[in-house]
């Protein structure tokens, strides 16, 4: 029987012939890609493809080796892809993106609409990415929101993308796939909830309490030390403390932020009464112009995958080969396909990158439906 070290080096001769087969297909697949730039064809061909797999796989002789021979060579085809993408680019075959680097936003004499009433969350994020001197109103939805940025009755809208404990708001995810509008801008506010009431009131006057049902969920700890108050939920937190306001029953609370106790004159009766104490939101800045700041870091994208095994996988794989790092991916069911799904993933880069030109070349082509959200 031969040894573990005879076996060993039989494999190291066997890997180095591997080694250089592949990259002698590889100076070949080079080739085939400068053929391709001249003659303006796709790199993708799924049906050559398809028939190759079948091809390899029917010369092995078990049905183990055949399936791996066939997952071997969808690695190898992929390779090809990604180097046949590098020429594109490398030649400039890609053009460019269509958008365009700007250096700042121009808010000065831009109207700014945010979702909610005054003294909302959206409100404090409006005025921590754009300052207090600003032209803004405030909309019942997101939708309107969307709405006003796309008709042209606002330039810029502030809305919420994500919660640190609450998740994705996939409301705004669906939005950004619907409209034709981009993320120029991102800032990330912590949600610190307060208990507020009249100036005369204190908290053993207290027997109702107002919120949106997330804030009521989201300081259920102080409040179930509190079992006799009744909670009811209404639309938003800063509606919560207008209503306080306005009915002037120092019996009732409200929770919401100490930004909206402010606005509307209410007293703080505790502060930081969150369950999680490191709760934030972030906030996207959107507008309707395909423009990005020439120093942005982030990219958003998303896309849909053909229903097949191991598409998610090759997709992502384009991320890999190009350096370039994934920091996000959310995943939201497609309208009318049941068990289809559209993939949303943030990643780092700027759209002048070449590595970034690359990976959405090669996205592009694999993928269906791909939009570039926004580079921020």
């Amino acid at each position: 029987m031969e040894s573990l070290q005879e076996l060993r080096l039989k494999l190291d001769e066997v890997d180095s012939q591997i080694v250089r087969l592949y990259e002698e297909r590889m100076n070949i697949c080079e080739r085939v890609g400068e053929y391709k730039i001249q003659a303006g064809r796709k790199v993708l061909d799924r049906q050559r493809e398809k028939e190759k797999l079948q091809a390899v796989a029917e010369k092995a002789t078990s049905p183990f080796n055949k399936k791996g021979i066939q997952e071997l060579y969808e690695q190898l085809m992929s390779m090809s892809r990604k180097l046949q993408y590098q020429k594109l680019v490398e030649a400039g075959a890609l053009g460019r993106l269509p958008f365009i680097g700007i250096d700042t936003l121009d808010a000065g004499m831009a109207r700014i609409v945010f979702q909610g009433t005054e003294g909302a969350y959206g409100q404090a994020a409006m005025k921590a990415y754009f300052g207090e001197d600003i032209n803004s109103y405030h909309v019942r939805t997101f939708r309107d929101a969307m709405e006003a940025i796309e008709e042209g009755a606002a330039d810029f809208a502030v809305l919420p993308i994500e919660n640190s404990s609450a998740g994705a708001v996939n409301e705004v995810y669906d939005l950004l796939v619907e409209f034709e509008n981009y993320i120029v801008g991102e800032t990330i506010i912590p949600i610190t909830h307060t208990l507020a009431g009249l100036k005369e009131s204190s908290l053993s006057d207290i027997e109702k309490v107002y919120s949106k049902a997330e804030a009521l969920m989201q300081t259920s700890h102080f409040l179930g030390e509190h079992g006799d108050w009744q909670q009811i939920s209404v639309a938003n937190t800063a509606i919560a403390a207008k209503k306080i306001l306005e009915e002037q029953d120092k019996t009732q609370a409200a929770v919401c932020s100490a930004y909206a106790a402010e606005v509307y004159g209410l007293k703080v009766l505790r502060e930081g009464i969150n369950d999680e104490k490191n709760n934030s939101t972030r906030f996207i800045i959107v507008t309707n112009q395909k423009v990005f700041l020439k120093g942005a870091s982030k990219i958003s994208i998303c896309f849909e995958l053909p229903h097949e095994s191991g598409s998610l996988y090759h997709l992502l794989s384009h991320f890999i080969y190009n350096d370039l790092n994934m920091t996000r991916i959310e995943s939201r069911p497609v309208e009318g396909r049941s068990w289809e799904y559209r993939f949303f993933i943030d990643f780092e880069g700027n759209l002048e990158d070449a590595a970034v030109k690359n990976a959405i070349r090669g996205l592009r082509e694999e993928s269906r439906g791909l939009k570039i959200l926004g580079n921020y």
